[in-house]
């Protein structure tokens, strides 16, 4: 994948090293327990490769394809004002593990990567996964400060409560 267009040097980096965090940047890693089962494995990586869970958050999702694929392009909206232009750098969907990740382009609020995984684990315990790496790009994400990473962490968490709901049916098989 051409790192062209992305704003950071460090493309691929939520798949190739995780955990890593460029210098300059803040990490974020949140692991949200979904429930247990194949039923719901299904069901969670249905709705995070489809954008579901995003839109069930209430974020706006214009993306260039229905499911998440590598070079899709995909703008977030925010309470209907922000924009956060991005483009898909990677995805896995095997028998265990389904998710992507997006790399922010010109024009988005935050310079980084994040992904979105959802994992099932040898017990059968389902988790989704949201990590990134990030700083400001905007000033009104730098005169955020450390509100504007609070707000990340509260909107990964979100992620995990939003898809547990949509999972929800699921769990029941």
């Amino acid at each position: 994948m051409s790192s062209e267009d992305f704003t950071y040097a460090d493309v691929g980096a939520t798949r190739d090293r995780p955990g890593f965090c460029p210098p300059g940047f803040h990490p974020l890693h949140v692991r949200a327990r979904l429930g247990e089962g194949e039923p719901l494995f299904r069901r969670a990586a249905e709705a995070v490769m489809t954008w579901e869970m995003h839109r069930a958050m209430g974020v706006g999702v214009d993306a260039s394809a229905e499911r998440a694929a590598a070079e899709a392009h995909v703008t977030i909206t925010l309470a209907g004002l922000v924009k956060a232009p991005c483009r898909v750098i990677w995805t896995v969907e095997e028998p265990r593990r389904a998710g992507w990740a997006y790399g922010t382009l010109p024009g988005h609020p935050e310079c980084g990567e994040e992904s979105f995984v959802v994992d099932r684990t040898g017990d059968g315990t389902v988790w989704l996964t949201v990590s990134a790496f990030s700083r400001p790009a905007k000033w009104y994400a730098r005169a955020g400060g450390p509100a504007t990473r609070g707000l990340q962490q509260a909107y990964a968490r979100r992620c995990g409560t939003v898809l547990r709901g949509l999972c929800e049916d699921a769990a029941e098989d």
